[in-house]
């Protein structure tokens, strides 16, 4: 029999692993569970977009990713206008992601270069950004989306910081299609400056140590 809510039939299936696996209910997740919050939520073949950008990177949550167990999570198509960490590059190196979409790589372009040679990463394409933004909403919408912002309140709303940059194009793209959207911030508060995502958007929230880069 043909499903009409196969989409939202896996993404209630990965909420409930998660909370099968991490025993809680809400958004706000402990930094120690990342690795188990993101084994819970993806699956080998995904779409992910981890936010880089020219204002912040996740890199919490792209270091998380390097600690994945390959058995489980493989062959992840990333997502990232700008390469700016190793880690960006690790994770394929690992075998947990294989295909790779990108705007500008900068000082990580040698090291690209020489990984699309090798084989170690399939390049999707160089895109320019306004392309690269669009196709989100079109045929590369994320099914995780990986990105960070200054604070959350108790709700869930986050304020990104003085410039929003791309995180509300990679949200919005996300969630309109069903994804899932894990955050990492810097601090959670009572209030906050801005709402620039609302909560609704937000599935998952991690407080970090270690600032966004």
């Amino acid at each position: 029999t043909r499903s009409w809510s196969s989409l939202g039939d896996n993404t209630r299936q990965r909420h409930n692993r998660v909370q099968e696996s991490l025993r809680v209910y809400g958004k706000i997740i402990v930094e120690d569970d990342t690795v188990r919050l993101l084994e819970a939520v993806l699956e080998p073949g995904d779409r992910v977009c981890i936010e880089g950008d020219n204002q912040k990177h996740a890199q919490v949550l792209a270091r998380a990713l390097l600690m994945l167990n390959r058995a489980k999570i493989h062959d992840l198509h990333i997502l990232q206008s700008i390469l700016s960490l190793p880690e960006s590059l690790d994770i394929f190196t690992y075998g947990i992601a294989r295909k790779l979409d990108v705007t500008y790589a900068g000082d990580m372009g040698k090291r690209l270069a020489e990984m699309v040679i090798s084989g170690e990463v399939e390049l999707g394409a160089i895109h320019t950004f306004p392309e690269l933004y669009s196709r989100y909403f079109l045929d590369l919408t994320p099914r995780v989306a990986l990105i960070a912002a200054n604070a959350a309140d108790n709700a869930g709303n986050l304020f990104t910081g003085p410039n929003t940059e791309d995180t509300p194009t990679i949200v919005e793209a996300t969630k309109f299609k069903q994804g899932i959207v894990i955050a990492q911030v810097n601090e959670i508060k009572n209030s906050i400056p801005r709402i620039d995502i609302p909560g609704d958007w937000v599935d998952y929230i991690i407080p970090t140590d270690d600032p966004y880069y």
